[in-house]
């Protein structure tokens, strides 16, 4: 299901001041063994220039549930828009993997698809705008729309630093790539 191009169009031209216009493009990465995901996410404005690129890893976690672990990567602009260049993609290797301690996502699966909330404990630390924060993060995922609220909070004080205050970013499903997961992965 995470497989696929996602829009908040509809959501960002109903409430501009509240709402960017976002895609989010996430594919399959067919040369890796252990099955991964390639992620991007830009303003639907400077598609090829995402302020997100990570790869996410589906994974069975100790207590036999699932978890998608987050990497970030080394030289991320290296592989802008390598979501349309296959050629660009398979120049990704494991070696270009940084792990986000304390950022994989705990997924439970719905009755239409799945919910996923990053890790407890406040460990995933993120810096934005110069600034340390630990982010909390909650994705509803179906098979034609994704909804995501992401917000980051100060390490000491916990106040609101930034985030979307007026509530989940609601995408929809504009092109399914499920086609490309390799049939090894199970």
């Amino acid at each position: 299901m995470l497989s696929g191009s996602f829009s908040n169009q509809a959501q960002a031209f109903e409430n501009p001041p509240l709402y960017g216009n976002i895609i989010i493009r996430i594919k399959p990465i067919q040369h890796f063994q252990i099955p991964s995901l390639f992620l991007e996410q830009a303003y639907a404005i400077a598609p090829r220039d995402p302020y997100r690129v990570r790869v996410l890893r589906p994974i069975h976690s100790d207590d036999g549930n699932l978890a998608v672990s987050n990497f970030s990567i080394n030289s991320p602009e290296r592989f802008f828009s390598a979501v349309e260049d296959s050629n660009k993609l398979s120049l990704l290797s494991e070696n270009d993997l940084l792990p986000l301690a304390g950022c994989s996502y705990l997924i439970e699966k719905t009755n239409e698809g799945f919910i996923g909330n990053v890790e407890p404990g406040c460990q995933c630390r993120v810096v934005r705008k110069g600034r340390e924060s630990y982010l909390l993060s909650q994705f509803e995922l179906t098979p034609k729309t994704m909804r995501t609220i992401d917000r980051g909070y100060d390490p000491s004080t916990h106040e609101h630093l930034w985030g979307c205050i007026a509530g989940p970013f609601m995408f929809e499903k504009l092109c399914d790539w499920s086609d490309e997961v390799p049939s090894s992965w199970g």
